[in-house]
């Protein structure tokens, strides 16, 4: 059986830290920021940790079961 290949999008917008949690960057900070809340700009700065179910996914996609 081949190997699994790694998805080329979630290597880049995802990161496994040393404990096994997925860190990634707030949707919807590109354009039109003039529209959004200012509270919004403010909670989605700088990284995030995921969520477990959603880590799950993702470790499954870069080939990584913790």
């Amino acid at each position: 059986m081949p190997k699994m290949k790694t998805k080329s999008g979630t290597k880049k917008r995802f990161r496994v830290t040393g404990t096994g949690k997925v860190v990634m960057y707030a949707s919807g900070k590109r354009h039109n920021l003039s529209n959004k809340p200012k509270k919004m700009k403010r909670l989605s700065k700088g990284p995030l940790i995921m969520s477990k179910q959603d880590s799950n996914i993702v470790k499954k996609y870069m080939n990584r079961y913790r």
